[in-house]
């Protein structure tokens, strides 16, 4: 095997008026995240962390917010894309782990989802996604409860022949 490890962040503003969304999993909360597409950071930096390790530039690259395609977009939908992007150069995840930063809501009830629908469009059993959640301890745009971040860290590892999935 031949792995890659790629790097993956993102950060949005929270405001009322927007869904919450995260990993594909809507949370209910009196503020959601600000985007263009459905705004899900923990996706997102997901998505760059692939794309890294694919050495395929970043998500704004393929996804820009200046193009209306992607106006609403489901993350989760980028995700397949991305997905698609890597198998075609012959390269398929190990592992996904990821941290949210947010300083409400309270996420623990919401990971179990989230790490099955990641799994799921990953191709991964939900043993290799991992999703942390932590606070920001009252500090900064996050610790105000104004913005919501998310890091992400994954394994690609060079695939040979017809393997779409560790499933």
């Amino acid at each position: 095997m031949r792995g890659r490890i790629g790097i993956g962040y993102d950060f949005h503003r929270l405001s009322a008026g927007w869904r919450l969304v995260l990993g594909g999993v809507v949370v209910a909360h009196p503020y959601g995240v600000v985007g263009h597409s459905d705004a899900d950071v923990l996706t997102h930096a997901i998505i760059d962390a692939l794309l890294g390790a694919a050495g395929l530039g970043d998500i704004g690259t393929h996804f820009p917010d200046t193009d209306a395609r992607w106006e609403g977009a489901s993350s989760l939908e980028l995700l397949g894309r991305v997905m698609e992007m890597c198998r075609g150069a012959s390269l398929a995840p190990v592992n996904v782990d990821a941290t949210v930063v947010a300083e409400s809501p309270r996420l623990a009830p919401h990971i179990a989802g989230m790490r099955a629908r990641l799994a799921e469009a990953l191709g991964l059993p939900e043993g290799a996604v991992s999703i942390k959640a932590k606070t920001n301890e009252g500090l900064g745009s996050v610790g105000r409860g104004e913005a919501i971040a998310a890091y992400a860290v994954c394994l690609l590892e060079t695939c040979t022949g017809q393997r779409k999935s560790r499933r």
